[in-house]
């Protein structure tokens, strides 16, 4: 599965006005562990990447806004 869908880019500029694309050399790393089956060992999974986005409501904004 390709990470990255020109068409689809396109299409979600012109409709949201935002670029999902920027977001794909974002690297979020959250280590978690991998139960979705019993592998006899402990296994990890660890690279995040998101999906979608939405714009922030106010309250939002105001309580994860940077404190400077």
């Amino acid at each position: 599965m390709a990470d990255f869908d020109p068409a689809k880019e396109a299409i979600n500029l012109a409709k949201h006005g935002i670029s999902l694309a920027r977001w794909i050399d974002l690297e979020v790393f959250a280590i978690v562990r991998d139960d979705r089956f019993d592998y006899g060992e402990p296994r990890y999974r660890e690279r995040y990447r998101p999906i979608s986005l939405r714009r922030a409501h106010a309250k939002e904004m105001k309580r994860y806004a940077p404190k400077n």
